[in-house]
């Protein structure tokens, strides 16, 4: 009914000569909208298992699999229950090698790869697939020439941006995340992500500059030229100094990198990383150093094991080796904790040997804005027995320096980061998500529920049905008036939070595919890569395949081994609560 009423105000408000049918979404399921002049389409149903006008109706077997597939909420819920199954479960490997293939194989045939669509078409075009200085859509944008921001629904105008910040991303009083995620995790976030997400915002939000998957170019640096600079070219090292008995990266006097400094920063601690970003946060300086000093270990080890190569292949062996640790460890570990799952995800890639998988992906628009998680960061940092604001620790990486790498991460480790929620965006934050939210809608991205429906979830009915509390829902309607208005990134953030997760079922059910996608189509991932060989035979295929978070710090710093973990210890008092409304009482 509301699909005819939106065909009704689009003749109505649409010139003849300028209409697009299409601006309702009236292809359910996937199916492609085709105009057909100026007052018909049609839907393209191929290969989707539906058909009918509107791609509305399945064929039989999509029928039965539709009634025997169980609702992702479902799934979920199984997923943080039953531990005593789920022990059993991860203690059988022919049956957990079964899941961690079907898991994966899942999740990644929801991206399309090629990519179909650009931020310059809503339609198909070779430039989506050919043209890598875009990030690809999985979407594409809504029509110009429609009625209103998100085709024939809701206002005309979309709210003021400045008022939807300030009622829903102002953070009134830090609110930590519920299931007990550390800062260190964050910090990993940010680090992580950024080597695959680069936006190039001189020429626009379309646009970016790096390589679309994971490459470590954010230890390496972003191209061939910088990555020289870093280089030592002895024993296939990076350069390093040495600082109060440890490690650090040199200076760019002294491997003169182009560094971007949020503001002025001495001389004698602007140091040389391999993303240019990484300088302005202590946490990221500190994750930056201790993969320098884990490429230098590895290179220490694979010159013990072949004293016959040279600079060259040592190095780029390492590089190899290393990018084999952080998919490990982001497999294992990261996406393991924010899943909060108890089956053990594995990373094993030749469990997809034989199977139809793809080895590219693309890096989309809808991912870049899905991985804003400034929420995530406290107001204050407490290091060792000194706490700092956010002002303190920016354009401040010596810190890492004065406390030393082992307090710096057991601080972090100890600490709880923030829930990514509504209000919860701290003070230095609020001018990104503004510009976040306005790339958004120069992007034209679609409503927050036609994403929902593209990863086969439940559109939402109703504002309090999304948020989960009524007040919330009423400040959210009040703001767009329609639910099927309200924007990407403030559905993502609005929507109640998953039982038990970090964040809600929209996020990881749209995040999941894109990130399981990205990881394990990483060249190393496929037959021709994944052997010994390429990491310089058992002993560097070793280091990769028993790589975790806690062996990368405790192995490349002195003495005892601190605290290292994605999640605050429990012997550590925090303050937060299982009460899934709680995180959105405060507006």
């Amino acid at each position: 009914m509301k699909k005819i009423f939106g065909l009704i105000v689009l003749f109505l408000l649409v010139d003849i000569n300028a209409g697009n049918l299409c601006c309702s979404y009236p292809c359910q399921n996937n199916g492609v909208c085709l105009t057909k002049g100026f007052k018909d389409y049609e839907c393209d149903c191929t290969r989707t298992d539906f058909y009918g006008k509107n791609c509305d109706t399945p064929n039989l077997l999509k029928r039965l699999k539709l009634w025997l597939k169980p609702k992702p909420s479902t799934i979920h819920n199984l997923m943080i229950d039953y531990q005593w199954y789920w022990d059993i479960v991860n203690s059988l490997p022919f049956l957990r090698n079964f899941l961690m293939k079907t898991f994966v194989l899942i999740r990644s045939n929801l991206i399309d790869i090629p990519p179909p669509y650009d931020n310059d078409h809503s339609y198909i075009t070779l430039g989506a697939h050919f043209n890598h200085s875009f990030y690809t859509r999985v979407l594409p944008p809504v029509p110009e020439e429609c009625p209103t921001p998100m085709g024939v629904a809701g206002k005309k105008e979309l709210p003021d941006v400045n008022a939807l910040v300030k009622k829903l991303f102002v953070r009134k009083k830090f609110k930590p995340d519920p299931i007990g995620t550390s800062v260190l995790f964050s910090f990993m976030a940010q680090h992580f992500s950024h080597m695959f997400l680069k936006t190039d915002f001189k020429r626009g939000p379309q646009y970016q500059w790096g390589g679309h998957g994971i490459d470590v170019t954010n230890i390496y640096g972003k191209n061939k030229h910088d990555e020289n600079l870093l280089r030592s070219f002895k024993d296939g090292k990076l350069k390093l100094q040495t600082i109060n008995s440890e490690d650090w990266p040199v200076l760019t006097k002294d491997a003169s990198v182009e560094m971007h400094y949020l503001g002025p920063v001495p001389a004698e601690r602007e140091f040389a990383l391999g993303h240019s970003f990484y300088g302005n946060f202590p946490g990221l300086f500190m994750l930056s150093t201790i993969w320098m000093r884990e490429h230098n270990r590895v290179c220490d080890v694979m010159k013990k094991v072949h004293p016959e190569w040279d600079d060259e292949r040592i190095f780029q062996t390492g590089k190899l080796i290393l990018l084999g640790q952080t998919i490990k460890i982001v497999i294992e570990e990261y996406v393991q904790h924010l899943s909060n799952y108890n089956f053990k995800l594995m990373f094993k890639p030749d469990l997809l040997f034989g199977e139809n998988f793809q080895y590219q992906a693309r890096a989309s628009v809808e991912f870049n804005h899905l991985y804003y998680w400034h929420p995530l960061m406290p107001d204050e940092f407490i290091i060792g027995e000194t706490n700092y604001t956010m002002r303190d620790i920016l354009v401040n990486p010596g810190l890492v320096i004065k406390h030393g790498m082992a307090t710096f991460v057991d601080s972090l480790s100890k600490q709880s980061a923030g829930a990514f929620t509504v209000n919860n965006h701290g003070a230095i934050t609020l001018p990104v998500v503004q510009k976040l939210i306005q790339n958004g809608r120069t992007l034209r991205l679609q409503s927050y529920n036609n994403y929902r429906k593209r990863f086969n979830l439940q559109p939402y009915k109703s504002f309090e049905d999304l948020t989960g509390n009524k007040k919330l829902a009423k400040v959210l309607e009040d703001l767009y008036g329609d639910i099927d208005t309200v924007e990407f990134y403030v559905g993502l953030i609005a929507e109640k939070r998953r039982p038990r997760g970090m964040f809600s079922e929209g996020l990881l059910e749209i995040g999941a595919p894109m990130s399981i996608k990205g990881v394990m189509s990483n060249p190393i991932c496929s037959p021709k890569y994944w052997k010994p060989s390429t990491f310089g035979g058992d002993v560097g295929f070793e280091i990769v395949n028993t790589a975790t978070l806690k062996k990368l710090f405790c192995q490349n710093m002195k003495g005892d081994c601190p605290e290292v973990s994605f999640k605050v210890p429990g012997f550590v008092e925090q303050k937060r609560t299982d009460d899934d409304c709680a995180e959105h009482e405060e507006l």
